[in-house]
Order: structure tokens, then C-alpha cells, then sequence
């Protein structure tokens, strides 16, 4: 997520960007994205493209979300809780292209879709590994009830 603390009124959209991808949060959304292309090269060269829905699918979904954050769009729409949707987005991408890069693997395809396969596989362990450093700080902390009546008796 953006980091709150440093607002940018007057910088550029290009200098948000550049910003943001020196961020941890901006280095994992960037490398979603570029696994998405190669998926997406692969499964374009493949002789079964049908595989192409799901990394078109998560390349746009990981833009609009880094692009939301970089340009710091987060913290003016306050209607969507962003963390929240970041959260499903990755879990949601990693479960989905484990799963459909172990049943290209499974039918060995050709040489590329067996690529595509290969980096589906290394992407969904990155979206898995997003989605896990997404959800701690979406946890609330738990305070203790008062275990005394309001009379005190």
C-alpha cells in the first residue's frame, strides 16, 4: 500500500511512479507485472492459446491496482478499502495460476506452454507471497473485554 506519510501534491505522475517502485510493495506489484507479460508471450506462442485469459486477466488487474497506489489514488477513495482488495486480488491470482499452471503441466503441452507453465508457477508463489505480506497489517488488534460487571459487584 502507499505509504502516508509522503504526500507529493505538486510531483508528476512519472515521479509518483518512480516513487512507488522503489517501494517493497511497488517491487512486488512491478514483478507481478512482468511475470504476466512473459506468461502471456508464452502462452501467445503456444499451439494452445486458451490459456490466455487468466495472465491478461491478472496483468490488468496488478496495473490498475499499482497504478491506484502509486498515483496514490488509495488514500482519496475512501469507499473501497484498498488493502482488502489487494488482498483477494493476489490470494485470488496465486490459487488460479498455480492451478492452471499445474494442469498445463500436467498435459504437456509444447515447449512454450510449458514455459508459460513454469513461470505461472514462479508468479502465483509471487502472488501468494504478496497476498501474505498484504494481510498482516489488514488484522485488527484484538483488546481485551473488561471481565468486571459495570455496578462492581
Amino acid at each position: 500500500m502507499s505509504d502516508p506519510g509522503t504526500e507529493h501534491q505538486g510531483a508528476s505522475c512519472m515521479s509518483l511512479v518512480l516513487a512507488y517502485v522503489r517501494t517493497r510493495k511497488g517491487i512486488i506489484l512491478a514483478a507481478e507485472i512482468a511475470f504476466c507479460i512473459v506468461i502471456l508471450i508464452c502462452y501467445a506462442a503456444s499451439r494452445y492459446p486458451g490459456y490466455l485469459g487468466l495472465a491478461i486477466t491478472e496483468l490488468i488487474f496488478c496495473l490498475i491496482i499499482f497504478f491506484i497506489y502509486a498515483l496514490k489514488y488509495d488514500q482519496q477513495f475512501a469507499v473501497i478499502h484498498w488493502g482488502w482488495t489487494d488482498f483477494i486480488r493476489a490470494a485470488i491470482g496465486s490459487g488460479l495460476l498455480i492451478i492452471l499452471s499445474l494442469v498445463c503441466l500436467i498435459r504437456g503441452s509444447d515447449g512454450p506452454g510449458i514455459a508459460g507453465s513454469v513461470f505461472g508457477l514462479l508468479a502465483g508463489i509471487l502472488f501468494g507471497y504478496d497476498a501474505f505480506i498484504t494481510f498482516p497489517p489488514l488484522r485488527k488488534t484484538h483488546t481485551q473485554a473488561a471481565t468486571e460487571s459495570p455496578d462492581n459487584i
